[in-house]
């Protein structure tokens, strides 16, 4: 089970992040969504080991083929793949 760290916020949804702890878009993202209020679960993948890893990994890749971070997953049914700031806004607005 791959253990999601919660930022607080309003309610859009089950929004869930994937990101690496050393990438800049990654970041920029989840400063846009703290900008925008929204409640949101990550995990920065790079941080799993052995299984957890693997499984953070298959996710990625089940939803966005070319597993670019970070990689934005909103109720289960919306992938947004790399820093897309106008795409974040038409979902979560």
């Amino acid at each position: 089970m791959i253990e999601l760290k919660h930022v607080d916020g309003a309610n859009k949804g089950k929004v869930v992040l994937y990101t690496l702890s050393t990438c800049i878009w990654c970041k920029k993202t989840k400063k846009l969504l703290g900008e925008l209020k929204v409640a949101y679960d990550y995990v920065d993948v790079d941080q799993l080991q052995g299984k957890d890893g693997d499984a953070a990994d298959a996710v990625v890749q089940k939803w966005n083929p070319n597993a670019s971070y970070p990689t934005m997953i909103i109720n289960d049914k919306v992938c947004i793949p790399g820093y897309n700031p106008d795409a974040v806004k038409k979902e979560l607005g």
